[in-house]
Formats: C-alpha cells, structure tokens, sequence
C-alpha cells in the first residue's frame, strides 16, 4: 500500500490547530500512520513547567499506544514556519521504540506540497533500540 504524502501532512496541519504552545508560540502537528492505515494525530503541549511539555510526535504515538496500535508506517510533522521540523531527540528514541529501519518514514513538510521524505536511519543513526538489550 502506498502512502497519500499529502493526506498525512494535511492531518498534521489539522492537528497542529490544537497545539498548546503559549510559553514558545512554537506550534506543531503530527500524524501518525499505522500499518493497518489508521491514522492518529497530536500536537504539542506545554506547560509552565516546562519539563510536563509533549512534543507532537510523541503525543500521536502515545494515543495510537494506548489504543493497542504497535506498527506504524509514517509520521508526518509541520511547523509554523516554512522550513522542514525535525523531530527532536526524545522523540526520535520514542519512534525508535516503533518503527524499525527501512519500514518506517518520516515527512518533514513545509506545505502540504513541499516535503521531504527521510528514514529513521537517516535521521537517527546509531539509535538505541530494543534490540540493544540483553536479554538471557
């Protein structure tokens, strides 16, 4: 099955429309596709603590988590400015937990027109996994 780029950053652009960013005015939106095609959004959220804050990355993982979902195919994440938003070190470790290499992608948009496509490798090399734990 192929992957609607477009649709999945335009439910990312929806979803940055709940974002929650009165501390940094940084607004972000995320979509989540699963591998079953189910796709889940989150936005950021801050807090005045700061520390309590949750990117929107983690946000769609969590809700498809906590409703049973463990396979995912693609993320796609805007910004409110017209450059390609990465996804910061937490949660690329929390997509790492998820998405194996060379079956999960990430897109990074502008609009819903102009992105980029990267995979996890490319954007998190050398990452720790669960396969990095021993187990006996």
């Amino acid at each position: 099955m192929e992957i609607a780029y477009e649709e999945l950053i335009r439910a990312a652009y929806e979803a940055k429309k709940f974002s929650y960013a009165p501390y940094s005015k940084f607004h972000v939106g995320a979509a989540l596709l699963c591998a079953d095609g189910t796709v889940y959004t989150g936005c950021n959220v801050e807090n005045a603590a700061y520390t309590p804050t949750n990117c929107a990355e983690r946000t769609a993982v969590f809700k498809a988590v906590s409703e049973g979902r463990r396979e995912f195919r693609a993320i796609a994440i805007v910004g409110d400015q017209e450059r390609y938003l990465a996804p910061c070190g937490v949660c690329r470790q929390t997509l790492a937990e998820f998405c194996r290499e060379g079956q999960f992608e990430v897109v990074l948009a502008k609009s819903p027109v102009e992105y980029q496509v990267k995979t996890m490798q490319e954007i998190f090399p050398f990452s720790f996994s669960p396969d990095d734990l021993v187990h006996e």
